[in-house]
């Protein structure tokens, strides 16, 4: 009996029963492929033995303390909500070479610091690979043991044997299991071995490190699915450029997603930032037109970045708009807004915005920053280099308030910063900062008038 199979979309899920050049669901090209339907008898969609579950009231359940793990690296913890659960699945997204598999073994032995055992599974490398990537780390541990393995059954059965405080799984694209006929790293293969690792997590309290690949996009190869079972999802990002990565956490069932892990990766390995101004900061130039320090607030952390614009005559009928580092819409929207309600003539200017060192800005608060810096370098006036600027801007030209403006200037007052612009409103809630003069801003023609005399 010939066995029956559908055209799976790698990218959304949607099922075909015949191959299609397009997905109908998410548009993309050449991404159905054939996979054998499971037969009824796999382990797959079969009912659990033990007898079924008993709903409970809420009010009868028991609660259970919360005993985080360390991972002695500082950075990490604060992404992870102060430590790693007993029984979570985190899921590590990035570039190829950002920085994953040196956070993770980096970290496995701290893991292993109180006589634990910890594993290590790669399906991409051999043993002695990780063995000369360890010992560039420094990585001295006896608790740290290395399997190259891709089939999740026999992984399963060194993990019982082996009984560890942690496991890594590497890459999440190489596992497969034999309940499946497809390749490892199609859609099925990957929904079906992360959903085993989360059963296998929760059953035990061993938690779960998975290493994913990401797509030229930026997303984690596989479709969304995968980021729905998991408990937390990481995403590495940073620029090759530079040397520092930053971790940041888009999911977190048992923490905030606000926090941000600062690293600079050396040649001993990644190396925490305990002061991520004064690194983003480090190399401005003085007297530069086009440059302004802004403030963003990640989770709790206030940290001061330069925000840099470079206005030139366009040599195109249609003048360039770039951004990096901020989202071009809102660039766009700002200079519509200057046009409209200051009167400055950027139809004919090509206009670029960058946020210095790579990092990505999202928060409305450096609107004021943007403007600023653009004005700076269309009337070749720089601003002054002891001036933080932080605001929202409205379609009207008025100036908004921003959350969690005290925290802000404090920062800026620590970094040396002698005098801050922000909303008035914000002033008129803000007791006096000592080392810093407060300048409250209520439309962004003061601002402007303030800063570039």
């Amino acid at each position: 009996m010939r066995a029956k199979t559908t055209f799976l979309c790698q990218a959304c899920g949607h099922q075909s029963p015949r191959w299609l050049g397009r997905c109908p669901d998410c548009g993309r090209w050449n991404s159905l492929k054939e996979e054998r339907l499971p037969s009824p008898s796999s382990g797959r969609g079969t009912v659990p033995q033990g007898g079924a579950s008993k709903a409970t009231p809420i009010g009868e359940i028991e609660m259970v303390g919360e005993n985080r793990l360390k991972t002695g690296i500082g950075e990490f913890d604060r992404v992870l909500g102060g430590g790693v659960v007993p029984g979570s699945v985190i899921l590590i997204g990035g570039d190829p070479g950002i920085g994953k598999t040196t956070l993770l073994l980096q970290t496995l032995p701290r893991l292993a610091s109180n006589g634990e055992r910890v594993l290590y599974v790669s399906g991409e490398e051999s043993p002695q690979q990780i063995k000369m990537r360890g010992h560039r780390l420094g990585v001295q541990s006896t608790g740290l043991y290395i399997l190259a393995e891709t089939a999740l059954n026999a992984i399963l059965n060194a993990v019982q044997d082996l009984q560890p405080a942690a496991l890594v799984v590497d890459s999440i694209q190489t596992m497969y299991t034999d309940q499946l006929t497809s390749a490892p790293g199609s859609l099925s293969q990957v929904q079906e071995v992360a959903g085993q690792l989360m059963w296998f997590a929760k059953r035990s309290g061993i938690p779960v490190f998975i290493i994913g690949h990401v797509t030229k996009e930026g997303a984690i190869a596989g479709p969304r699915l995968l980021e729905h079972i998991v408990d937390t999802v990481l995403y590495f990002e940073g620029d090759k450029g530079y040397t520092y990565r930053i971790l940041r956490a888009v999911k977190n069932r048992f923490g905030s997603t606000n926090e941000i892990g600062v690293f600079q990766m050396k040649d001993s390995g990644l190396e925490e930032v305990d002061n991520p101004s004064e690194l983003f900061l480090a190399e401005r130039p003085e007297k530069s037109t086009g440059s302004v320090v802004v403030s963003t607030l990640e989770g709790s952390r206030p940290i001061l970045i330069e925000l840099q614009a470079l206005v030139s005559p366009t040599g195109y009928s249609i003048p360039k708009r770039m951004a990096n580092g901020v989202e071009i819409n809102r660039v766009s929207l700002l200079l519509a807004v200057m046009e409209k309600r200051l009167g400055m003539h950027l139809s004919g200017q090509d206009v670029y915005v960058n946020v210095v060192g790579g990092m990505r800005i999202d928060e409305p608060a450096i609107d004021l920053g943007i403007v600023t810096a653009i004005t700076s370098s269309l009337r070749e006036c720089p601003v002054d280099h002891g001036t933080v600027v932080l605001g929202e801007m409205g379609l009207g030209g008025e100036v908004r308030a921003i959350s969690q403006a005290d925290l802000r200037v404090r920062e800026a007052a620590k970094m040396g910063f002698r005098r801050c612009l922000m909303p008035e409103r914000n002033l008129a809630k803000l007791d006096p900062v000592d080392g810093i003069e407060l300048v409250g801003i209520r439309e962004v023609r003061d601002a402007l008038d303030a800063v570039l005399k």
